[in-house]
């Protein structure tokens, strides 16, 4: 992964799609959805999979959580090998990935927007 940050957008989770065409988008990726997502205003879940130089990453991060759909809950992610961006709608975590910590509090503010528990596991993404 090296110093650039790498991640998924949601394309469903933007209300301003504009920004996608701000980034470098290494694959994409359709998933229909299920119950279990909860999501059932949209039949699809389109997954760009995102490449972010690290001198940008805090400005993309701020850019995405400002374009977020304002009527549901949706959250966004990228991490490089040391820092995790979290990005909901309005609010942006940026997470030293030794930090379990840090972790649990970006979980923690996903839950109370109602976004499913598991959908916000990031404990994987912890680090040594």
């Amino acid at each position: 992964m090296g110093t650039d940050f790498v991640g998924v957008v949601i394309e469903e989770s933007l209300a301003d799609k504009a920004v996608l065409k701000k980034l470098t988008i290494k694959s994409t990726e359709i998933e229909r959805v299920t119950e279990k997502s909860r999501t059932p205003w949209v039949k699809n879940w389109t997954l760009h999979t995102v490449e972010i130089p690290q001198n940008k990453a805090s400005k993309v991060a701020k850019e995405i959580s400002g374009c977020m759909d304002p009527d549901h809950d949706w959250y966004a992610d990228f991490k490089n090998d040391t820092h995790h961006y979290i990005i909901f709608r309005g609010k942006v975590f940026y997470i030293d990935r030794r930090k379990k910590a840090e972790y649990d509090r970006a979980t923690q503010y996903g839950i109370s927007l109602g976004i499913p528990e598991y959908q916000l596991n990031f404990s994987e993404n912890v680090v040594a």
